[in-house]
């Protein structure tokens, strides 16, 4: 995180897991990390990295047989991980929104836009019917739904897919909140569409000064919204740091393998190369460092010891026996 900016949130030590009847889970596995104001932070991994839990973890949406089991949520200095449920409801879509992967999952079908809009200033902001109407117009218009007045009216299923996803968006920014976390906003939607939001998202939270926490599996998309990236690999940071020094030298032979599977725009197309191998089964990982059976740089020390993060220069860490970046310290 840049020096000009103070933490918003300062997740600590955070463990998630799940106690299934196949074994205990360790979906989220001592992860840290922190999210400046007014910063857009990028949580990158395969499936099953842990990306999504740590959202979930962050608002207290963990299900049984899940369970947040260890570390700290410091949102403004209060630790979330120890609110009980009522109180998470106050700080949910007032303080903290979500744009789920799937509007349709996140949106009542029975309910119109209007009446969705306005459930959220009901619950968070003292706002009276004609302002509330006003203020829902006003941010339809805001992400791009033209004659916005009219379409409060109509029914999710009454918009296509890029519109679906700007009326969830629209949602999640109406009440003000200061942190956002925006799980897979794009994956659903075609290329184009995907541009636009992915666009619209970052205006809008430069515009109003939030903070985002953006979850993809796709490095390309994190380039062009982060500030800073956090890359995960079976619920652990492999590697953090400022957006440009990562993405122009990376570390960690992981975040080289995402990498280097992104087509490029400009000049000869080389043959995408791919990481070999599969996520491991997070109930039962290997001794020493998870990603070593996919690592073409490991070695004996890999196959008994699990890395810990130790820094970089430029704000920067990496947990890697071997990192590929110059002038380490380990």
């Amino acid at each position: 995180m840049s020096a000009e900016k103070t933490a918003l949130l300062d997740v600590r030590g955070l463990e998630t897991r799940f106690y299934t009847f196949a074994g205990v889970v360790n979906a989220v596995d001592g992860v840290s990390f922190t999210v400046g104001r007014g910063e857009i932070l990028g949580l990158v991994g395969e499936s099953g990295g842990g990306k999504s839990v740590i959202g979930f973890s962050i608002l207290g949406l963990i299900d049984s047989p899940g369970k947040v089991d260890g570390g700290q949520i410091l949102f403004d200095g209060d630790d979330l991980a120890r609110k009980s449920e009522s109180e998470l409801q106050g700080i949910r879509g007032r303080d903290i929104a979500m744009v789920f992967q799937d509007p349709m999952t996140s949106l009542n079908p029975l309910q119109t836009i209007g009446q969705q809009m306005d459930e959220m200033l009901r619950l968070h902001s003292k706002l009276d019917a004609r302002a509330r109407r006003a203020r829902c117009i006003e941010m339809l218009n805001d992400v791009g739904i033209s004659e916005a007045e009219r379409r409060l009216k109509n029914y999710p299923h009454q918009f296509s897919g890029g519109m679906r996803q700007r009326v969830v968006i629209a949602i999640a920014m109406i009440a003000g909140p200061r942190l956002i976390i925006a799980d897979e906003p794009t994956t659903a939607l075609d290329v184009t569409i995907q541009s636009q939001i992915l666009k619209l998202m970052r205006r809008q939270v430069r515009e109003r000064d939030a903070s985002m926490i953006l979850i993809t599996h796709d490095l390309a998309v994190v380039s062009q919204m982060a500030d800073q990236i956090v890359v995960l690999y079976c619920g652990r940071v492999v590697e953090q740091g400022p957006k440009e020094a990562l993405i122009r030298k990376p570390a960690h032979p992981y975040t080289q393998g995402l990498l280097g599977s992104i087509p490029k725009l400009h000049g000869r197309q080389p043959r995408l190369t791919q990481i070999p191998g599969a996520v491991p089964d997070v109930r039962n990982l290997p001794k020493g460092c998870n990603f070593r059976e996919r690592c073409p740089f490991a070695q004996a020390r890999c196959a008994e010891e699990e890395p810990l993060p130790h820094p970089l220069t430029g704000e920067r860490s990496v947990a890697c026996h071997f990192p590929l970046e110059e002038g380490s310290k380990p």
